[in-house]
């Protein structure tokens, strides 16, 4: 039915050929059919298992942005603008230093950025809020900014509204950078101040069914 037609070759001779027509070859594709019905199934196993990981992962990512925010909020007022201050040095950013403990109108530190040749100053403020930080706040912040420098960053553990993400970029006023607490707590991971991050490795296992049979048969 075969034969060596050189090393490491076969290749089926006529009768092989004839053969295979006749009654191999409707065994073969039921064998492939059965093949494919178990790529069907195992597929739909993974999928569904692949859902459940994802809700998984989901509720973990919710879960410490939670306990995170929590500690933060936990803070002392010194404590946090401490936290701001690391954040910015671990950033890039050069002498940056906490001030509002002397009462520095409103400012809680600042921080020297360098980018190339030219450097300049920002001015931080906290809010450890647990809602939304609106307008009225930042215009305060950029009011105490007054005379000192062009750039500010608030930064909170609650969310911005709508009407202080407007008044932070509006025309004609100094912009102020806004950190939310979800980036707070991505920026926290990132620099690896107080979160420590553990990667996994999911592997997808298959058992190729066809190797075993064809060494069976």
């Amino acid at each position: 039915m075969i034969r060596n037609a050189s090393r490491g070759v076969w290749e089926t001779t006529p009768d092989g050929r004839l053969v295979k027509e006749k009654s191999i070859e409707p065994l073969w594709r039921g064998y492939q059919a059965r093949l494919r019905e178990q790529r069907r199934k195992r597929k739909r196993v993974l999928d569904a298992a692949g859902a459940d990981l994802a809700t998984d992962v989901s509720d973990d990512t919710d879960s410490w942005r939670e306990e995170l925010l929590q500690s933060l909020l936990s803070m002392s007022p010194d404590g946090f603008e401490r936290l701001a201050q690391r954040l910015l040095r671990a950033a890039g950013f050069i002498n940056s230093r906490v001030t509002g403990s002397s009462g520095d109108g409103g400012i809680d530190g600042m921080g020297v950025y360098r980018l190339s040749l030219v450097s300049f100053p920002v001015y931080f403020q906290c809010k450890r809020y647990r809602g939304s930080v609106g307008p009225d706040k930042v215009r305060d912040f950029r009011g105490a900014m007054a005379g000192r420098g062009d750039k500010g960053l608030l930064i909170t553990t609650g969310t911005f509204t709508p009407d202080a993400k407007r008044e932070a970029t509006r025309d004609g006023a100094p912009p102020i950078d806004l950190i939310d607490g979800e980036l707070l707590c991505e920026l926290l991971k990132d620099h690896n101040l107080g979160v420590r991050t553990t990667e996994r490795t999911v592997e997808d296992v298959e058992v190729v069914a066809s190797f075993f049979e064809e060494l069976g048969s």
